[in-house]
């Protein structure tokens, strides 16, 4: 794992409202360990390489905590919704060889046919993927598709290792042509209407 990627944590003992904005205040982010039975663990996080950390999606830490590592998936970022600063972290902690289930978005690459839109109807994929080897993404290819084609979630190439977990039929990119209301009746049939109408005495 790269070292980018380890932050020392500190205990803490003590909790409340007012214990995490006096953390907050010292630049720093109360978060809990949660895993593997063991009793929760109270710890402060180094606000600003935390920040630089969760902008990655499913992001994986190596905690220093005393001395001890500690590997922590974190699972949950909880924000002020107006400043969005971050108020509190849940983590989870993982063994390296472990498999786990994470969220991971869908990106979608190339261009249909001429013509034809692609509508990404889902977002992320739920895979089981080895807690030391998360995916960012996984990656559709809609080069030349030709309107009418749908890819489901059983059509992804999945990476290495990955398992995908849910609906295999699940419909993930849909091509078609966008409709064209056809103007050019319209007109014509107001026109005809104009033409029609009684002339005025």
């Amino acid at each position: 794992m790269a070292d980018d990627n380890k932050i020392v944590a500190e205990t803490r003992n003590s909790f409340g409202k007012g214990a995490a904005r006096k953390l907050r205040a010292a630049g720093k982010i109360p978060a809990v360990i949660y895993g593997h039975g063991a009793e929760p663990q109270h710890v402060s996080l180094p606000g600003h390489e935390v920040f630089l950390l969760i902008r990655k999606s499913n992001a994986l830490i190596e905690l220093d905590i005393e001395g001890k590592e500690t590997l922590a998936l974190v699972k949950d970022v909880q924000k002020d919704p107006v400043r969005q600063i971050i108020e509190h972290l849940d983590l989870i902690v993982v063994r390296k060889g472990e498999r786990v289930q994470v969220e991971v978005a869908v990106h979608v690459e190339g261009e249909p046919v001429s013509g034809a839109t692609a509508d990404l109807d889902t977002f992320s994929l739920l895979l089981e993927v080895l807690a030391t080897n998360i995916p960012t993404r996984v990656i559709v290819n809609i080069e030349g598709a030709e309107a009418g084609t749908q890819i489901l979630a059983k059509d992804i190439a999945l990476p290495e290792g990955a398992v995908l977990i849910g609906d295999e039929d699940q419909l993930i990119v849909a091509v078609s042509i966008p409709e064209e209301q056809d103007l050019g009746d319209s007109l014509s049939a107001g026109d005809a209407s104009t033409s029609d109408a009684p002339t005025p005495a």
